[in-house]
């Protein structure tokens, strides 16, 4: 399975979908530091939040072999600018949290705008859409329109 490294801002989902992808229950714990698994690197929000940080996530990018924007539907704006994944040489996908919260539509948008071309749409905590993200990972199917997924 490919590795895969959470980014986002604080509260947007990235430790919840962590928990859910490795099939625990999902709680609140906020991430402290960078957390490294089997197949995933969980990082802090402050990372992506804070300029000087900001560096240190690139450098991390080089233990996995695809990043993953998330934006949660319920947040206000878009952290990462227009067409950011280019300053990545992995592939970098997005990923829309909460999506039975507010206007996913309006995450992908942005993450679309950031660069990603493949979304993908989760609810931590009904499990909706993160058998999607295992496959992408296991098999390198990705998204359809219809949230179905199909071999690249």
């Amino acid at each position: 399975m490919r590795k895969l490294l959470l980014i986002g801002r604080s509260g947007c989902g990235k430790t919840s979908l962590t928990q859910a992808l490795k099939g625990e229950s999902v709680h609140y714990k906020k991430t402290q530091g960078m957390v490294f698994d089997d197949f995933l690197i969980d990082s802090p929000g402050e990372y992506a939040e804070n300029h000087d940080l900001g560096c240190a996530l690139c450098l991390y990018s080089y233990e996995a072999d695809i990043v993953a924007l998330l934006i949660a539907a319920d947040d206000d704006y878009s952290l990462f600018p227009p067409n950011i994944t280019c300053m990545v040489n992995r592939e970098v996908i997005g990923i829309v949290t909460k999506i039975d919260k507010a206007d996913p539509k309006r995450a992908q948008r942005w993450l679309n705008l950031s660069g990603c071309k493949n979304v993908f749409f989760v609810n931590s905590k009904s499990g909706e859409g993160v058998s999607c993200v295992l496959d992408y990972l296991k098999n390198n199917k990705k998204p359809t329109k219809n949230g179905k997924n199909k071999e690249k």
